[in-house]
């Protein structure tokens, strides 16, 4: 792989971002429209029950990492889905650019946009409601590295699909990794979920996360055999889908990357 490849296409969607009120509304409109709401709603739960519990601490902790987990995986699928608007896929690769350059630079794109969205969001919370997400101290770099794993397998999953069936599933962009919320156990803990989805729960990396950061505001410790097996997970999980993306792209090299149009 070649860095200036790479960093021309990263270049290329920093400029693009700049200029469109779309990306930039995702990055900065939605995250705070979400504080706005479950913040505002935590802080009169906290207030009912006499200020006693860490109700608003758990719930913006919630929100602010879950949008790491979210940019990493919606770079991913936009990277293919701004292409295949644009109708440019051809372009791209009748270039030198090589495959895993392109998807290189949608990682990058990923952990740029997921800490720009993440630090606004820590910024906003201490701004709005003096709760501070950095009370984590060091677990949070565990806690970060989980959930950008996490987000680059579930965005080359959609990717995989995107590229089989083009942009008439581009749904799933936005959908699909809305279907692991409620599993991830982001405001809840994992106990309080019917059995059938606790055994889901404990298949998904993002459960170990959440799970762990409630570990750390009840009792100091960080929940290392939990993090081990939220990487191991993902390391399983990110082999698995980078085997489908590629042999997705190798099946529209086959068949013809007009089709995806």
């Amino acid at each position: 792989m070649k860095l200036h490849r790479i960093y021309g296409i990263i270049l290329r969607t920093l400029y693009g971002f700049k200029h469109s009120y779309d990306k930039m509304s995702d990055a900065f409109y939605w995250p705070l429209l979400d504080l706005l709401l479950w913040g505002l709603t935590s802080s009169y739960i906290k207030e009912s029950s006499g200020g006693q519990t860490n109700i608003l601490l758990l719930v913006i902790s919630g929100i602010v990492f879950w949008l790491i987990f979210w940019r990493a995986q919606y770079e991913i699928c936009m990277g293919l889905l701004d292409e295949l608007w644009n109708k440019n896929m051809v372009n791209i690769f009748i270039t030198p650019l090589k495959f895993w350059e392109w998807v290189t630079a949608w990682l990058f794109m990923g952990i740029a946009k997921g800490a720009l969205s993440f630090f606004f969001a820590a910024g906003v919370a201490i701004l709005l409601y003096q709760t501070n997400v950095f009370t984590y101290g060091f677990a949070m770099i565990p806690f970060m590295l989980l959930l950008m794993l996490s987000g680059w397998w579930v965005g080359f999953l959609i990717t995989s699909i995107l590229m089989r069936y083009g942009s008439k599933v581009q749904t799933l962009a936005w959908s699909m990794p809305w279907i692991f919320a409620p599993f991830s156990a982001i405001y809840y803990p994992v106990s309080s979920l019917p059995h059938w989805a606790q055994s889901v729960a404990h298949l998904l990396p993002t459960s170990y996360v959440f799970e762990g950061m409630r570990e750390v505001i009840k009792t100091g410790h960080f929940d290392t055999h939990g993090f081990i097996v939220g990487l191991l997970l993902n390391l399983l999980y990110l082999a698995i889908s980078l085997v489908a993306i590629r042999f997705s792209f190798a099946r529209v090299l086959k068949n013809g990357i007009t089709k995806l149009y």
